[in-house]
């Protein structure tokens, strides 16, 4: 199994989530992060005033998958996130020993 998270633009959310549905993944953790990579945040002006944001919010996206399913489930967060503009955000896949349903005590695959 692998594990997938994604920080993707909060407004892509949605997008992500329709993409992944029609790749035939279901089951999702959401949160809502915030941080900087290499655009390393901006600046604004508020009452006259200039200041950094230096955290920008963003949308961490946490999903198993069978390893069969793995490069679907990139391909299709990858379609829906990209503006092809600074920020869009990154992919992170790593490898998942086990998993259980607390229900059922379906483990591995059966669990997902």
């Amino acid at each position: 199994m692998k594990k997938i998270e994604a920080i993707i633009k909060p407004f892509k959310l949605n997008d992500v989530k329709d993409s992944l549905a029609l790749a035939g993944i279901q089951g999702m953790t959401v949160s809502e992060v915030k941080g900087f990579g290499r655009q390393k945040g901006h600046t604004e002006i508020y009452r006259g005033s200039e200041y950094t944001v230096d955290f920008l919010p963003k949308i961490k996206l946490e999903i198993v998958v069978a390893d069969e399913h793995a490069n679907d489930a990139v391909q299709a967060i990858i379609k829906a996130a990209k503006t092809g503009k600074i920020g869009d955000g990154k992919i992170f896949v790593s490898s998942i020993d086990e998993a259980i349903r607390i229900r059922t005590g379906e483990q591995g695959d059966k669990a997902v």
